[in-house]
């Protein structure tokens, strides 16, 4: 007898889940690729190209979430 294994759509939590780990994956490149010890925030934003995801104001600058 075969047995049939029928796959659920993706949740949106699952659709998530994947977003970031593409994100992390996106920064671990950016930091093998750099010379210098850290990203800045400013090479982070734009690894993330976090000013055209959802304009500027939707993610706070480093220095802007101390503030």
């Amino acid at each position: 007898m075969t047995q049939v294994v029928t796959l659920s759509a993706p949740n949106a939590q699952e659709y998530v889940a994947l977003a970031e780990i593409e994100l992390c994956g996106e920064l671990m490149i950016a930091a093998s690729a750099s010379t210098e010890d850290r990203l800045s925030p400013d090479r982070i934003d734009e690894v993330l190209n976090a000013g055209e995801a959802a304009g500027a104001s939707s993610f706070p600058r480093r220095a802007e979430r101390r503030l």
